[in-house]
């Protein structure tokens, strides 16, 4: 149970509840087998004589056990299922919390649905284990030595000859419990693979309309649904086959007492009333016997889902705040010095060199797959660059904390993602909820040229937008994310091929309203169109990750180097297309 054991901080953290609940559940089970105990005594005073007096004094004694009893009980359960809740609530946000701490590496190399399915049904896997198995892990321990302590008292030969079928059971619960452990792991694992099945076909289920793949998709969904329900039956015939056969042993060593004991109170060795107690004591194992099957089962379910929740958790954590510090707020000065960058010992930047002062508008055009969208990535550390080849206000940027960094920096990257939200909440996602008014989300929306669709929508600001903005066209998704980004009142302003999904005349809206605002900030402008990046203060130009070619509009275009031909065929285009 070696994954288990991470969750004993949770537990000890909250030892008091623990020790109030094992308390209750101590008393519970004492006050439990009390009460054969006083019918054994009821039994062998009245076969003496029997009165009023006496039915009366015995039966209130065995009400007031019992009452007493399910006061105990019921404050055990609250306490130890509560405490069972409480945990799950905080392991759950630490976890979450850790996912939001992770690379964008991380997520390239898992699904979000295997992600989604560890996070939801794994965790309710774990919080079986805190709460009913803890409870009745304790609340079997305890029956078996109460109620053995008092069989022994009565025979301890009859005792002996009763639980003999008990060392067959713990071998039994021992060889299945291995077995059930490793039949739920694919059980579990089956199950994530559904749910990305699921999450995948319905993200992208307009793709799957426009290609006729509906059948396909329900033919995948249900090949991996029949395995599942194969996992399933597989652990559940063997789970199954488990509480009968405890049953069957228990059974037998009750046929075993019946023969013995009879005989014992036949020749006088044992009172009927001892007996009678004995039977019900060893009636009362059997729940103990039969939970300890389920218990089993729970803590193997649970060791093997805390380990795939514990394979996330020890997701290291490539990018973050040990080596920064507090600093001054950010100017916007930015230089890359000597910048080499590789994707898992795939180089993708080669010794880029480049210093641009606060207030610079920078832009960056190139091939596809020459590095642009990589170069610009690293400013907010999206991936880590190597240690002082990427600097902010003369500081190395891991020396600038995580969060006052993001928050110097509007970040618009080329997929455009929505919340399903309303659109004021999008444009407004980064923004402090003090200082989200109307004003500045009006504001950063009339900047990004979204002003006048908003006036169009049914609610305006208060118009849901949908999953991943599904009720937006693709250049209303880029818009609204453009707004998002000036929204933050940001020093460092990113746009990576941000206005692709728009059309020539929105864009040049867009770019007429940036001017002003750009005034103070850096920028960055990646583009494939020459008319987005011509009144950038420097164009830079990447080809197979190395700069090449830098300067203004007019100097690259009198170089004739990649970026004069890049303009004299979207020139030669535009005129085709008005002509």
């Amino acid at each position: 149970m070696k994954h288990l054991r991470r969750l004993w901080p949770y537990l000890r953290r909250r030892r008091g509840e623990l020790a109030w609940g094992l308390v209750a559940l101590l008393l519970t089970t004492a006050l439990s087998v009390a009460s054969p105990w006083v019918l054994r005594r009821a039994i062998d005073d009245l076969t003496l004589e029997i009165t009023r007096g006496k039915l009366w004094q015995y039966s209130a004694a065995i009400v007031a056990l019992v009452v007493v009893e399910g006061i105990f009980r019921y404050w055990m359960r609250m306490v130890l299922i509560g405490l069972s809740r409480e945990v799950e609530f905080e392991l759950r946000n630490d976890l979450f919390a850790h996912l939001t701490r992770l690379s964008a590496g991380y997520y390239k190399s898992h699904r979000t649905g295997d992600l989604m399915s560890r996070a939801t049904n794994d965790m309710s896997a774990v919080r079986q284990v805190l709460g009913p198995g803890i409870m009745y892990t304790a609340n079997t321990i305890a029956t078996f030595v109460g109620t053995v302590v008092l069989m022994f008292a009565i025979s301890p030969l009859l005792l002996g000859l009763s639980l003999l079928p008990l060392v067959v059971v713990s071998v039994l619960v021992r060889i299945v419990g291995r077995r059930i452990h490793d039949r739920f792991e694919d059980v579990q694992s089956q199950l994530s693979d559904i749910t990305a099945l699921v999450q995948e076909s319905l993200s992208g289920i307009r793709v799957v309309r426009s290609y006729a793949q509906e059948p396909h998709e329900i033919a995948k969904f249900e090949a991996a649904n029949q395995e599942f329900l194969r996992r399933n039956v597989r652990l559940i015939r063997l789970f199954g086959s488990l509480y009968p056969g405890i049953q069957l042993l228990m059974g037998t060593g009750s046929l075993l007492m019946m023969w013995l004991g009879g005989s014992m109170v036949v020749s006088g060795r044992i009172t009927l009333g001892d007996f009678v107690a004995f039977g019900v004591y060893l009636a009362m194992l059997h729940w103990p016997m039969i939970a300890l099957g389920w218990v089993v089962n729970l803590f193997e379910r649970g060791e093997a889902s805390m380990g795939r929740i514990a394979e996330m958790l020890e997701a290291p954590v490539s990018i973050d705040d040990a080596a920064a510090r507090p600093g001054p707020a950010i100017r916007g000065d930015v230089e890359f010095r000597g910048l080499s960058f590789d994707y898992d010992g795939v180089p993708v930047l080669h010794d880029i060199s480049l210093d641009v002062k606060a207030g610079t508008t920078v832009a960056i055009v190139g091939p596809t797959g020459s590095g642009k969208s990589t170069l610009v990535s690293l400013l907010p550390r999206l991936h880590e660059a190597p240690a002082g080849s990427v600097r902010i206000d003369g500081r190395d940027i891991r020396e600038v904390p995580l969060a006052q960094l993001r928050g110097a920096i509007g970040f618009v990257p080329q997929e455009t993602f929505l919340f399903s939200d309303t659109v004021g909440g999008n444009v407004a996602f980064g923004v402090p909820p003090a200082e989200a008014t109307p004003e500045r989300i009006a504001w950063a929306a009339e900047v990004a040229q979204l002003a006048k669709d908003i006036r169009d929508f049914p609610k305006g600001f208060d118009t849901v937008v949908g999953e991943r903005g599904i009720t937006l066209s693709g250049g209303q998704k880029q818009r609204t994310a453009v707004a998002r980004a000036l929204a933050v009142d940001p020093r460092i302003l990113v746009l990576d091929d941000s206005l692709a999904a728009v059309d020539t005349e929105t864009e040049e809206q867009i770019l007429h309203g940036l001017r002003s605002v750009r005034s103070g900030r850096t920028t960055f402008l990646v583009s494939h169109r020459v008319s987005t990046v011509k009144d950038a203060d420097v164009i830079l130009v990447l080809r197979e990750g190395r700069l090449v070619e830098r300067g203004t509009h007019e100097e690259l275009v009198a170089g004739g180097g990649f970026y004069a031909d890049l303009n004299r065929r979207q020139l030669l285009e535009k005129e085709v297309e008005t002509a």
